[in-house]
């Protein structure tokens, strides 16, 4: 993959969890076949690539043995990355199920430690594969409680401008690498409001943004509303960053994600500078 996936049209990014534990129970998959089935149906929809993550990493969250993450993932990956025509990525943080999965041909491992573990990046660099780098403050574990920055925004422009700077050094293609500032991780309301806000300074670092607000709690804070209530927000919020630099949106409702960013694309291209 390389800048010409990222310079059209902005990219949706459809969710497949394999963990029970999973905050939006409808993005579960129970198997195999209905992890096939799901991807087949969110390609149809419009996403152009998929996210797979097999440990639960909201808020509270307790971590997952790395074993038993890779024996939840290792059948989906091998069906989907053999029958599944898009981009796949793996939702993981862990450097040994990061290189089984890319042993199999994964496409990027999205990494919401954002390669605080060292060998991370040297062990992506070795496959034609790149990375996604999130910024979280803490663990899932702990990151909601209390979070604290001076200034939110430059704290995590500087965070994503350095772990660019070592995954480049590391040898992984300079066009190989996305951003992502982590909303919800590590952030309060204010801060994850922002964020998407001011994503057009984090766009300044060069790097196609994967921006993830679907369902997510502060949009049920601001809204008062249950996650399955959530879509309308959702939608709002992507569209604000689209509009500040996203280039791929990683959400749960890939249909209604899709038509609504294709409208603000097409708008786009009447914008006069």
């Amino acid at each position: 993959m390389n800048d010409d996936f990222f310079s059209g049209r902005t990219r949706i990014m459809g969710i497949i969890n394999l963990s029970p534990n999973s905050f939006f129970r409808s993005s579960y998959s129970s198997s195999e076949k209905d992890a096939l089935k799901t991807a087949e149906r969110l390609i149809e929809d419009g996403a152009d690539m998929l996210d797979i993550g097999a440990e639960s990493t909201h808020p509270g969250s307790e971590p997952i043995p790395d074993e038993q993450e890779w024996k939840l993932l290792e059948p989906v990956v091998k069906t989907l990355v053999r029958e599944i025509p898009v981009p796949i990525s793996v939702d993981t943080y862990k450097p040994y199920v990061a290189r089984r999965v890319l042993d199999l041909g994964v496409h990027w491992i999205n990494d919401i430690y954002g390669l605080r573990f060292p060998e991370m990046a040297e062990i992506v660099s070795r496959y034609p594969a790149g990375v996604i780098i999130m910024h979280m403050q803490g663990t899932p574990k702990t990151m909601q409680i209390d979070p604290q920055y001076v200034d939110c925004v430059e704290e995590v422009y500087q965070f994503l401008d350095r772990r660019i700077t070592e995954a480049e050094f590391a040898g992984i293609p300079a066009d190989q690498i996305m951003i992502d500032p982590g909303i919800g991780f590590g952030k309060t309301l204010k801060h994850n409001l922002e964020l998407v806000s001011n994503l057009d300074r984090l766009a300044a670092l060069g790097k196609p943004m994967l921006l993830g607000v679907s369902r997510k709690a502060f949009i049920g804070k601001i809204l008062d509303l249950p996650i399955e209530e959530r879509m309308e927000g959702s939608l709002a919020a992507a569209v604000v960053g689209v509009l500040k630099g996203a280039r791929v949106l990683r959400v749960h409702d890939v249909l209604a994600t899709a038509r609504a960013i294709k409208i603000v694309d097409e708008l786009r291209k009447y914008r006069k500078e």
